[in-house]
């Protein structure tokens, strides 16, 4: 949990500046200006830095607030204030409208998407009639309360950094909850984030409303501020320096969105006001200076001025360990053995003309562990993505307790209580131990953004953060728990992955190399906690290369060869069984 004392002496700070003794007007200005390209830099924040989604567009989301307010204050003489939650709403629509085909795209196509319709969106201002074409729309009234009248930079300075703090309390919330954790598990791939039921166009389309919400905001409060707005400021240039702000400043840091602010604007204004006075007679000078001054002050923090910034300060100690005591409410368990958890049945997947997985037959009892070995490339990893929905059959069918889910996505899998761990380690490496394994807990959760932002969530989070807590007790992580995933061994990691899974509170657990990277305590270690699960009524089905590890755990073992099923049986059988010796060793005993 964050501790809000920064946000109430940042407030404090920024209350006091404009009654220090001669204080120049100037910097007044210079600070409004700041605290406007910090609301759009915030946005950028949880849309790039967080969750990985590249925008170029969201000066458009500027124009949309901007305009807004422009055109109802002046045409139809609405108060600026009824105008500033019209102004949200018309940046949120359009964000909806625009996000429903941008966040589908990846890769370099997202933010050259974002680019496009950013272009288009600056020609439409400059094309539109209504929007006074180039020479855009003039005399906005000032924001007022009473008869006081905002007509200065010094005036309305308090309404746009009251803005700017509340908008940091919000963004920051929302960071700090089952709906942040899934926004940032975004930033390493949908498949992980997906496994645990999280939404993943849903969580995009989210982050891109509140970015533009936020831009909106931007705009009413420009409008209001220059009390005329055409459309030069909104344009691809401005897109492009309100996201080089947020990577200066840092892009994975709310606080990294003001303090980009405050460097980009201040430099641009000192170089603008002081190079021509050096290098008389060329205007685009300032343009290079500025630019090569960025390129040095990123080489010196690659990850932003803030984090680096933050690395001379003493480490913090650990955060204070979840109340346990909380409870989330679980599924039944199995009662013996006599029922079929899953049923794969005749599986296949094709792609192109290679066959990975062909015609695979095997089922997973209640209270079993049961293996799936093979060589490397035998199927044994697209299976698990077929019974987990990653991939879908070619042909076949995959059950659980009778429901046909071969056509299922990841999300409705899971909540049948199919959890799974990852080949190749699947973790958030900048968020701790305890908010990774959380993850696993989110479909148990039910806060949704809006209570989150407003912080009326808590209770629901304190028991998703007891159970991922009791989780990594379990897997005898508990002194690593307020660590960074990042900083674990690989052993380590993937036994966070094992506690992760295991806050679905799964009927089956799926584990994939679950022993790979560990020490031989640490595998004996492992290999009780699965009994363990097993004798609770939990059922295993992992896949395994060390077969030390499976001959002395698996009650049942299904072995893979070039995709097709060569034996199933128990481990003495296995053991014996012509076939597999053959596959693993290529002669026959």
């Amino acid at each position: 949990m964050q501790s809000r004392l920064p946000i109430l002496v940042f407030a404090l700070v920024m209350a006091a500046i404009p009654f220090i003794p001669g204080m120049p007007p100037f910097w007044i200005v210079l600070l409004d200006n700041i605290g406007l390209s910090a609301l759009v830099a915030m946005g950028l924040v949880l849309l790039t830095g967080v969750g990985g989604l590249t925008s170029f567009g969201q000066a458009a989301f500027v124009g949309f607030g901007a305009y807004t307010t422009a055109l109802l204050t002046t045409a139809y003489g609405l108060s600026p204030w009824l105008t500033l939650p019209l102004s949200l709403l018309i940046s949120g629509l359009l964000a909806v409208l625009l996000g429903l085909v941008t966040v589908r795209l990846s890769g370099h196509y997202l933010p050259l998407g974002t680019l496009a319709w950013g272009l288009g969106l600056f020609y439409l201002f400059s094309k539109l009639e209504f929007l006074g074409r180039n020479d855009g729309i003039s005399a906005i009234p000032p924001l007022s309360i009473g008869s006081f009248k905002m007509l200065s930079p010094g005036s309305i300075y308090f309404a746009i950094w009251v803005a700017v703090t509340l908008s940091a309390l919000l963004t920051m919330n929302l960071l700090d909850s089952r709906t942040g954790r899934a926004i940032r598990a975004l930033r390493r791939g949908h498949v992980a984030a997906e496994a645990f039921g999280v939404h993943t166009p849903r969580a995009k389309l989210l982050v891109f409303i509140h970015a533009a919400v936020l831009a909106g905001l931007s705009g009413w409060l420009y409008a209001h501020l220059q009390r005329a707005v055409n459309p030069t400021p909104f344009g691809a240039q401005a897109g492009i320096e309100y996201l080089f702000i947020a990577v200066v400043g840092g892009a994975g840091y709310v606080w990294g969105g003001v303090l980009g602010a405050a460097i980009v604007v201040i430099l641009k204004e000192v170089l603008q006001s002081y190079l021509p006075l050096i290098v008389p007679g060329s205007g685009q000078v300032e343009t290079i200076v500025f630019g090569i001054m960025l390129v040095a002050l990123l080489q010196l923090a690659p990850g932003g001025v803030w984090p680096w910034l933050m690395s001379f300060l003493p480490e913090r100690s650990g955060g204070r360990k979840p109340d346990t005591s909380l409870k989330l409410e679980q599924r039944p368990r199995a009662s013996g053995q006599s029922s079929i958890l899953l049923q794969v049945e005749k599986a296949r997947k094709q792609f192109g003309g290679v066959v990975a997985v062909n015609n695979v037959s095997f089922d997973v009892q209640a209270r079993e562990i049961v293996a799936l070995i093979g060589p490397n490339g035998a199927g044994k990893s697209t299976t698990f993505n077929l019974i987990t929905g990653v991939l879908s059959a070619t042909s076949g069918s995959i059950s659980v307790l009778g429901r046909k889910v071969d056509r299922a996505p990841p999300q409705e899998i899971v909540k049948l209580g199919i959890s799974r761990t990852f080949q190749h380690v699947k973790l958030v490496p900048d968020m701790t131990v305890l908010e990774n394994v959380a993850i696993g807990a989110h479909l148990r959760g039910h806060s949704g953004p809006l209570s989150s932002m407003l912080r009326l969530d808590r209770a629901d989070e304190a028991k998703l953060l007891a159970e991922a807590a009791r989780q990594i007790e379990r897997v005898g992580l508990a002194e690593q728990m307020h660590q960074l995933a990042g900083s674990l061994s690989l052993g380590q990691q993937r036994i966070v992955e094992i506690a992760r899974a295991l806050c679905v509170d799964p009927m089956l657990l799926l584990l994939d190399e679950p022993a790979a990277g560990l020490r031989h305590m640490e595998k004996q270690q492992l290999a009780k906690l699965l009994r363990d699960l097993r004798d609770g009524g939990m059922s295993v089905l992992l896949v395994e290369h060390d077969m030390g590890f499976v001959m002395n755990l698996a009650d049942r073992i299904v072995v893979l060869d070039f995709g097709t099923k060569i034996a199933e049986g128990t481990p003495a059988t296995i053991k014996t069984n012509p076939e597999v010796i053959k596959a693993y060793l290529g002669v026959a005993a």
